[in-house]
Parts: C-alpha cells; sequence; structure tokens
C-alpha cells in the first residue's frame, strides 16, 4: 500500500469553517496592505464626495461614507491583530528556536512571554545587571580591534 492509496480522515466541519475563515482573513489583510487597495479607497472617497451635490449633501450622503468607514474599520481591527499574533508567534517561535540551537544560551528563556511581569521584571534587572558588569570590563582584544576601525580618532596611526 503506497501513500497515494491511503485517504486523509476528514477533518471536523468546524474546523475546515474555521480553516477557511484564517485563509480568508490573511487573504485580506495581504491584499489590504497592498498599494491597489488605497488607490481603491481613495478612489471610493473621490466618488463619495463628488455624488455630494448629487445627494444634495444630505444626512443618507453622510451617513453611506460613516457607515462604511466605521464596519470597514471594525473589521480590520481584528484582521490586523490576528495578523500581529500570527507574526508574533513565528517570531516567538524563531527565537526560541535560536535559543535552543545555542549552546551558550539559557533555555529557561524558551517561553519566556508566558511568565508574569515580575518575572519578567527579574529577568530583565538580571540581564541590566549583567549588561552594567559587561560594560565596566575591559573590552576583549577582538572587541578593540573592532572599535579602532569604527571610531576615527583610533584609525588614524599620526593621531
Amino acid at each position: 500500500m503506497t501513500n497515494t492509496d491511503q485517504t486523509k480522515p476528514a477533518r471536523p466541519l468546524g474546523a475546515r469553517i474555521l480553516g477557511g475563515i484564517q485563509q480568508f482573513a490573511r487573504m485580506i489583510a495581504r491584499t489590504s496592505g497592498h498599494p491597489m487597495a488605497f488607490a481603491l479607497a481613495l478612489g471610493l472617497i473621490v466618488v463619495w464626495a463628488l455624488s455630494g451635490p448629487w445627494f444634495r449633501f444630505g444626512n443618507t450622503w453622510l451617513l453611506v461614507i460613516n457607515t462604511v468607514a466605521n464596519l470597514i474599520t471594525f473589521l480590520m481591527i481584528f484582521l490586523i491583530r490576528s495578523a500581529q499574533n500570527r507574526e508574533s508567534e513565528a517570531v516567538q517561535l524563531k527565537l526560541d528556536e535560536l535559543i535552543r540551537a545555542t549552546q551558550a544560551a539559557h533555555n529557561s528563556l524558551l517561553d519566556i512571554e508566558e511568565l508574569s511581569e515580575e518575572e519578567l521584571d527579574r529577568i530583565k534587572a538580571r540581564f541590566e545587571r549583567l549588561a552594567r558588569k559587561a560594560r565596566a570590563e575591559p573590552v576583549p582584544v577582538q572587541a578593540e580591534s573592532i572599535h579602532r576601525v569604527d571610531s576615527p580618532e583610533k584609525t588614524n596611526p599620526a593621531g
């Protein structure tokens, strides 16, 4: 029996619907950031403004743009937040992998985003102490050579 003979188990209806919604939301988030989306929105506003005299700049004319803008804003808040959550989680997973793969790194930092504010403050204070201590220590030879290249007063042999 080969892999082509095996069938995937059917996903439950709720999972298929959620997957479709997520896919649609990603597509809308991607396309709404495109320059053509901005041009379309700008064009819509121009058409609305030019239609003002036709509707005698009445309350209905104002209500149309107000309602459309509010609905789009309401939906975009959730789309933007969803995209931010997805990107943040992806970056966090990449950082976790770098921490895990680096031998000198502290593996206890892998799920640091799940800690309480107090625990994060303690870790931050610890790293701030380490940074102050590192700045107070003499600069290693390799780092000194980098500083000599970067700073003009140290690169001039005559100065």
